[in-house]
């Protein structure tokens, strides 16, 4: 595949995101994608997903591959990632131009029961994303709701990976499951988790967890992972979501709900109603100014150090916080386009 390198659109953990334009009209890619791309201390993550997104095959809700690449740039090989183009961003984004405020609760269903869609597509193909959060959670011109970054996924099934010592820290503290914290287990459970404290941000504006700004992430692994305090479920939520959350945030995974359950619950029946005029819906949100930033955190982009992170320690305690300052990035993809191209060929 001929393309060319457009502007950056984001940041992540081991990669940088861009706009790619493809040169070639075979009608196998689309004119507009996405490009994930990472020098040598990042390929690993890139081979990764390539290697998830391929396992897993064609689904309405999870983002396309269109293969990969490597490239030449200023002396250097870069390994790159031909991915479908999310035109309005991530939930992230709308969150953004609300200026704090969350969804309705409408679109909240909605986007809710596309993700239960994707996850149980992975989960059934023996796969856990690890890594669900709403700057994951990609949103189409179409009103397609789609998972994306798979850099962090891995197989459950004991083909791929197998049981490690010591702790493992992988995905955002933010929405990690207490299994994860206190057994390393990163399973279709801990997706369940977070996408229930996906639910509560995207309705709420603010994250699930109540942390105070400075505050060290391991604090808050620890209310995670040790006594009985769960996520924070927002008053105004209507009492079927309140009901769907509590099924979310069930401290033993194993009588947690999973996917398919979630998706036969009536929180999300609308979603699925409606889902054959996904074409029709509107966006029913409207743009506010951005007011400036509080003391007080709204969601996990605001926390320059708790992004996404995969690392392994021998002890929670000993591993190290400037490691994490070299992992993580500020920056959120905005999705802009504009007509600096480049030439990657």
């Amino acid at each position: 595949m001929e393309w060319l390198r457009g502007e950056t659109i984001g940041f992540g953990t081991f990669s940088t995101v861009s706009l790619a334009k493809n040169t070639r009209d075979s009608g196998e890619s689309p004119a507009l994608m996405a490009v994930k791309s990472a020098d040598s201390y990042g390929v690993v993550s890139i081979k990764n997903e390539k290697s998830v997104l391929d396992s897993l095959g064609d689904c309405p809700e999870i983002v396309r591959c269109y293969g990969e690449d490597l490239t030449v740039e200023n002396g250097e090989e870069i390994h790159n990632l031909l991915l479908e183009y999310a035109s309005r961003g991530s939930v992230v984004t709308q969150l953004k131009k609300l200026g704090g405020e969350g969804l309705p609760e409408y679109d909240v269903r909605r986007h809710t029961g596309s993700v239960l869609r994707g996850l149980r597509h992975i989960h059934a193909n023996g796969f856990a994303h690890c890594d669900i959060k709403l700057g994951n959670i990609l949103l189409f011109s179409d009103g397609a709701v789609k998972i994306a970054d798979f850099g962090l996924a891995r197989r459950v099934d004991g083909v791929l990976t197998a049981s490690k010592k010591g702790v493992e820290i992988r995905g955002t503290p933010l929405y990690m499951a207490p299994e994860s914290v206190n057994e390393n287990e990163y399973g279709s459970a801990a997706d369940v988790w977070a996408l229930g404290c996906a639910v509560v941000e995207m309705f709420s504006g603010k994250t699930a967890w109540s942390v105070k700004e400075g505050s060290h992430f391991m604090s808050l692994l620890i209310r995670i992972g040790v006594g009985d305090e769960l996520p924070k479920i927002p008053e105004l939520l209507s009492e079927e979501g309140k009901d769907f959350l509590s099924k979310c945030f069930v401290k033993d995974p194993k009588k947690r709900w999973t996917a398919e359950m979630l998706l036969k619950h009536s929180f999300v029946a609308v979603d699925c109603e409606d889902d054959h005029r996904r074409d029709e819906v509107a966006v029913s949100v409207q743009v506010k100014e951005v007011e400036e930033v509080t003391t007080s955190p709204r969601g996990p982009f605001e926390f320059s150090d708790w992004e996404s992170f995969s690392s392994d320690s021998h002890t929670a305690l000993d591993f190290p916080v400037e490691r994490l300052g070299s992992l993580v990035s500020e920056s959120i993809p905005d999705w802009s386009v504009t007509e600096n191209w480049v030439n990657v060929r």
